[in-house]
């Protein structure tokens, strides 16, 4: 019997939610980074990052998914990603393991899901304690220029 294609994935935690980005995709995991603010920015956009001399946009994956804002004694992690425009932070609530799934476990997104979450997941994987949600970084990363009215 063939074996199903198998997909790793770093996983963390937004709040309650459970999320996960191709491994492929994740530079480096840190625990602190200090950054500096950038004027005018979107606030889902903490600031640049000089990270050993790469200079690096840190984007808060709470509130680009319009979750409620991190409480001030939390620090954040920050998963360093690439994209086709550079390195990315995407700032999270808490580092969670590597997976290994099976692509016959993948599903669409559900229809309970809304709003910009909608766009920016690709999918669900079905755990024995929850949902895996799959975010597309290439989108997570993608800001409308409306944002910077």
């Amino acid at each position: 019997m063939p074996q199903m294609p198998h997909k790793q994935f770093c996983t963390f935690r937004l709040g309650e939610f459970f999320f996960g980005i191709d491994i492929l995709q994740v530079q480096e995991i840190i625990r602190r980074l200090s950054f500096t603010r950038i004027p005018l920015a979107p606030t889902m956009i903490e600031g640049l990052v000089n990270l050993r001399g790469q200079i690096v946009t840190a984007i808060d994956l709470r509130l680009r998914l319009e979750l409620p804002p991190r409480s001030a004694d939390k620090s954040p992690t920050h998963v360093v990603i690439n994209t086709a425009d550079g390195a990315t932070s995407l700032m999270v609530d808490e580092i969670g393991d590597m997976m290994e799934l099976s692509d016959d476990t993948f599903e669409l997104p559900p229809d309970t899901i809304h709003g910009i979450a909608r766009e920016l997941i690709t999918g669900v994987y079905k755990l024995e304690h929850g949902l895996l949600l799959i975010l597309d970084t290439t989108k997570v990363v993608q800001l409308d220029a409306k944002l910077f009215d």
